[in-house]
């Protein structure tokens, strides 16, 4: 408590400063979902100085995951001898028609896995089926992935495919800092995905759009950490990529991002609200393309329209809160969710819900 006492003070103390150089607000983006639910959890906006507003960004994986794809898993899920293999959180996420727990309780195979590898032995134990995994995250699970398929590849599994939607979290980033109507003065970058990047990742951003860029854990004391170390950077005008969270170095786990390097292309993908970036997404290459479910089952396009009157898109971009969605606690609720916000454990709506923030 002392230690967060100290944190707390530091930061009046740069806000003081900030504000004596006539800065009227700073508007603060997390790229984590983790730490979205966990400022939620805690209450730590009321801790902040008024004028210091913290937003959401595109750190959630299933809130930032296109319809087009959760349209495909549906369709996948339709196929007699098919299994879908998913993490939990992809399960009720509103598809055009259906969601997957919708088309399991008509009759669809679908089985939540907690990790990568799990898929791969589900194939092994019924070699009569497809079984397709439904590969989404950031680089944080890019590497679990990649060993799933090079595990399935070396023991000769091959009836394992995956619908593989991973994200890179910095070209999202520089997307967001090139749209004129959305304020960002700093990013409290994710923990999870930097132990993997590194830090230095966010070195670029800093330099070219001059906004510190800080790697935090995810406790109260870490957040507020953060958050103190941007405030300092913003009033010493000195921007840079830093990480106050002990796991995460400059360069990262070099072993797990050279098996994401070769097992995967980077190909430009669409996000949920951003359309399609360029060069921010994984594509398996072609040594181990025979395992893209997109390939092998040669998927249609589906349409990546948002649902009707849903503010999903606005709230991942910071464009809005999740309780400025006229569709907030009425017709969007955890029990009957509209988009992923309100599905995923590390989605805003749901977190802006359970911890009744601004209601």
């Amino acid at each position: 408590m002392r230690h967060l006492a100290e944190i707390r003070k530091n930061i009046d103390s740069c806000w003081k400063r900030l504000s004596s150089a006539g800065k009227s607000g700073v508007q603060l983006m997390e790229i984590c979902g983790t730490h979205t639910v966990a400022i939620s959890r805690g209450g730590l906006r009321s801790l902040l100085p008024d004028g210091l507003r913290l937003i959401s960004g595109p750190g959630c994986p299933v809130c930032v995951t296109e319809q087009s794809y959760v349209d495909a898993a549906v369709h996948l899920s339709g196929i007699s001898d098919v299994i879908i293999a998913t993490y939990g959180d992809m399960l009720r996420v509103p598809g055009s028609s259906a969601s997957l727990e919708q088309a399991r309780c008509d009759g669809a195979n679908v089985k939540v896995v907690y990790a990568a590898h799990q898929a791969v032995e589900l194939a092994r134990r019924q070699p009569d089926k497809q079984i397709v995994f439904l590969a989404i995250g950031f680089e944080t699970t890019a590497p679990a992935t990649a060993l799933a398929v090079r595990q399935a590849r070396g023991e000769g599994v091959t009836n394992f495919s995956t619908l593989t939607a991973h994200k890179l979290v910095t070209p999202a980033m520089r997307v967001l800092l090139s749209q004129p109507d959305i304020r960002i003065d700093g990013f409290l970058c994710p923990g999870h995905v930097s132990v993997i990047t590194g830090f230095r990742e966010y070195e670029p951003i800093a330099e070219r759009f001059g906004r510190p860029c800080v790697v935090a854990g995810f406790d109260d004391e870490q957040i507020l950490a953060g958050i103190c170390e941007i405030l300092r950077q913003l009033a010493e005008a000195a921007p840079a990529a830093c990480s106050v969270y002990s796991p995460v170095s400059a360069d990262g786990n070099q072993q797990a991002k050279r098996v994401i390097e070769e097992t995967f292309d980077v190909v430009d993908v669409p996000w949920r609200a951003l359309g399609v970036i360029p060069a921010s997404g994984l594509e398996l290459n072609n040594r181990f393309a025979d395992f893209d479910a997109a390939k092998r089952f040669d998927l249609p396009e589906f349409d990546a329209a948002e649902p009707p009157g849903c503010r999903c898109g606005d709230v991942i971009t910071g464009r809005c809160l999740p309780t400025d969605c006229p569709l907030f606690g009425k017709q969007c609720t955890p029990r009957e969710p509209v988009g992923p916000c309100m599905v995923s454990s590390e989605g805003s709506c749901a977190a802006y819900f359970k911890y009744g923030v601004n209601r």
